[in-house]
């Protein structure tokens, strides 16, 4: 539960929201009823349980989208309501409904919703003692709306920050380990339920650490990042590459069979070997290649890929080594060509 709240921003605003509902206007709605206001009465009860049923439904099925704007809407048209029937205490409950707004949904809805609710209320001309009093609250309403929506934004900035520095390879720019195992999972899953094809390669550069010895970091460093733009530039739009750790990567491609899939990694193998430069001259990469198995699951699938990737290694490197599930184009071909484990 904690979890949720910690790595679901709106699912906590909601949570917040409609915690703080049940504690505030509870003891209103009770207090109404004992003094015989039954309509203002049952206007809170429909809110405590329009926003209870909003925030179930959030917590139920995790679509904080639809919950928040039923939320929004529900909080700004029942402070209106209540300052229908109660009269000018009812001005306050708008201001937290107001700032609340723009963490729910969209800057653009909830401007809409902020606007249309102030007026409401500015149209209700017995609320207010005064023109100045009116105008008054019209203004303080905009100023807060104006600054839930300028923190509002700053939030999701820095949110939006965070989670690329948490998802990101600083260096590269492709995605995580972490983010790879997420990928995968769902690859996992999409497969089971579709009987989608899905190839796993893992990739490593041969003898790297020689380069970041001889010729420093940053030469390794360039290394790296050369690699990932050619398998970007030579891969499909769908595939997609992850940072495993050092010069380890991981290519995951949707949609491949055997056939389709040594071809890609026969022109891999070319462009890696043919492109990548340092120093010293060009440098090779190692393969190891799995496709899914019906029922398989992540870690077995990354085990094997290992598997092949060890063995491309000690046999000699700057090869192809498939696992053993995927056919062999010609398993007599030369040194650098695809080859069957098994």
């Amino acid at each position: 539960m904690l979890n949720r709240l910690k790595n679901d921003f709106r699912l906590s605003i909601i949570t917040i929201l409609g915690a703080s509902a049940l504690l505030g206007i509870t003891p209103f709605a009770a207090m109404r009823f004992l003094q015989g206001n039954v309509v203002a009465g049952l206007i809170d009860t429909s809110i405590l349980l329009g926003i209870s049923s909003a925030m179930a439904y959030a917590w139920i099925t995790g679509d904080t989208r639809r919950s928040g704007m039923v939320l929004a809407v529900i909080a700004c048209s029942g402070a209106v309501a209540v300052a229908a029937v109660v009269g000018e205490v009812g001005l306050f409950w708008l201001y937290p409904c107001l700032v609340t707004a723009f963490f729910l949904v969209s800057p653009r809805i909830a401007t809409f919703l902020n606007l249309a609710s102030i007026a409401a209320m500015m149209v209700q001309g017995d609320l207010f003692q005064s023109d100045v009093q009116m105008w008054s609250f019209a203004a303080t309403a905009i100023v807060v709306s104006a600054t839930a929506y300028a923190f509002a934004q700053r939030s999701d900035e820095q949110r939006e920050r965070l989670e690329q520095l948490a998802t990101l390879d600083p260096l590269t720019g492709v995605k995580n380990r972490r983010s790879m195992d997420e990928e995968l999972n769902l690859a996992a899953a999409y497969a089971e339920r579709t009987g989608l094809l899905y190839a796993l390669v893992m990739l490593d550069i041969d003898h790297f650490k020689k380069v970041n010895d001889e010729y420093g970091h940053g030469v390794g460093d360039g290394v790296l990042v050369d690699l990932v733009t050619l398998v970007q530039q030579h891969t499909r739009k769908s595939d997609q590459l992850f940072r495993y750790g050092g010069e380890e990567f991981v290519l995951l491609l949707p949609g491949v069979d055997g056939d389709g899939l040594t071809a890609v990694m026969n022109n891999l193998q070319h462009i890696m070997r043919k492109k990548i430069k340092h120093p010293g001259g060009t440098i090779s990469t190692s393969f190891g290649v799995a496709l899914l198995k019906h029922g398989e699951g992540v870690d077995s699938w990354l085990k094997r890929a290992d598997t092949a990737l060890y063995e491309a290694k000690e046999t000699g490197r700057d090869r192809v080594v498939f696992s053993d599930n995927i056919p062999a184009a010609d398993k007599s071909s030369p040194a650098g060509s695809p080859e069957l484990t098994g």
